[in-house]
């Protein structure tokens, strides 16, 4: 009887060492980017309270409603896999006496979980980087964090985005607007879904985040949080289109972008693309000036975005500059049980002398003809060959593999004496650079 095998948890998936060069380009390069506008890293638990979310993101969010993966812990606590790291930035700025009038410009990045149905593009584990800053008023701070994705866009060469912006005002101008909203939505609330009716009284504004294709007509006719700014909202809102304006950024205002957590206040925006098919955002943000406070913390103004690295991943894998996954430096082939204790004792030699170089060896035995083809598959520029004449004359056989001339190549064979070999292959590897 064959046993079962255990099938991978639907929606969360492997990452296959093919493909991390495209993960490492994307990580690596935002890293770069974040660093040069002068964010620092923090790291955040992956479990927090649940109560963090419900009082952060909202109540009558789908987040909150439908996709958290929340359970009860052996101490009687409800515990929850973030589904996002905003709110758990913004509670460690809290329990760690980082506020106190102070500044930060912070990024962290690392798995989220959302019971969503799985697609492309869509997933229950899914990674993500938060850059978040925190203690900045205006509207300087917000047009920064754009110019940071739209610079990492340039780095990563990816051309098809397009960025939407909008404002929610201030609570107490979307007050007004959710009265209007209501209203509207009242004359129409025989078309309304099960959701929306629900939502008409905890968050209308919920409901201009509705999927649902019967309803897109009424969405599309509803009031526009747009004619209800405060001034103050509206000058923020100008500064930032002009200032995008002299940056050379392209934008688009979209009036029904309200975002789906209910900590966003001002601005918000999203870089979407065609390239994926339906799911179409790839990074997504704004100011949550009021969610520092409504954590328990003093008031603060902030503002941050979250950017998905599966769909980045996705998008650099199609123009294709990320670059390929490394091969071997060096191969160590040898023949011999007192040959192969050799290849170990020069492999941990020519790694002393060459860190961050990838020095392999042959393990498993077999005879030259299999070694050299694991060499070549390997990827290596230089086999190191040491059979038991070698060995007994003190000498290895350096080989080039990747000159002109046949599989694996055939440059120029060189005998080189034990003694001298890690100079000779650190001489080689550098004129190869």
């Amino acid at each position: 009887m064959t046993t079962p095998r255990i099938q991978p948890i639907r929606g969360m998936n492997d990452v296959l060492p093919e493909q991390m060069a495209a993960w490492h380009f994307v990580e690596a390069t935002a890293r770069e980017v974040f660093a040069a506008y002068g964010y620092d890293e923090l790291r955040v638990p992956m479990v927090e309270q649940t109560d963090l979310f419900k009082r952060a993101i909202g109540e009558y969010t789908d987040v909150v409603e439908k996709e958290m993966f929340s359970f009860v812990d052996q101490g009687g606590d409800s515990l929850t896999l973030r589904p996002e790291a905003t709110a758990g930035v913004a509670r460690a700025m809290i329990s760690n006496g980082q506020l106190r009038g102070a500044r930060h410009k912070l990024w962290c990045v690392g798995p989220m979980f959302r019971h969503e149905r799985p697609q492309k593009g869509r997933y229950r584990q899914f990674h993500q980087f938060s850059v978040e800053a925190i203690g900045f008023n205006g509207p300087d701070i917000d047009i920064e964090l754009i110019a940071v994705g739209a610079r990492l866009w340039k780095r990563l060469g990816i051309e098809r985005v397009a960025l939407e912006i909008n404002s929610l005002g201030t609570p107490d101008s979307r007050r007004a607007y959710r009265e209007a909203l209501v209203s509207y939505f009242r004359g129409h609330e025989a078309r309304l879904d099960a959701d929306s009716r629900r939502r008409l009284e905890g968050n209308p504004l919920r409901i201009l985040d509705s999927k649902n294709p019967e309803m897109q007509d009424i969405v599309a006719s509803a009031p526009l949080l747009s004619d209800h700014l405060d001034p103050e909202s509206r000058a923020h809102f100008d500064a930032l289109q002009s200032a995008l304006a002299a940056l050379g950024i392209p934008f688009k205002v979209n009036p029904r972008l309200v975002r789906g957590l209910d900590y966003y206040s001002r601005t918000v925006f999203e870089w979407i693309t065609d390239a994926l098919g339906s799911q179409n955002a790839i990074c997504s943000g704004g100011r949550y000036d009021g969610l520092i406070a409504q954590l328990g913390g003093e008031p603060t103004p902030a503002v941050g975005f979250a950017l998905g690295i599966e769909r980045v991943v996705a998008l650099v894998e199609q123009v294709g500059t990320a670059p390929k996954s490394p091969g071997a430096d060096v191969y160590l082939i040898a023949q011999g049980a007192q040959a192969e204790q050799q290849a170990l004792v020069v492999a941990e030699k020519l790694r002393d002398a060459l860190p961050g170089r990838r020095i392999e060896i042959n393990l498993g035995a077999g005879n030259f003809k299999a070694q050299f083809r694991r060499a070549d598959r390997s990827g290596a520029e230089f086999a190191l060959v040491i059979g038991d004449d070698e060995l007994a004359r003190g000498v290895a056989q350096l080989k080039p593999m990747r000159t002109p001339g046949g599989e694996g190549g055939t440059g120029q064979q060189l005998e080189v004496p034990l003694g001298e070999l890690v100079a000779a292959v650190a001489a080689r590897i550098s004129r190869r650079d």
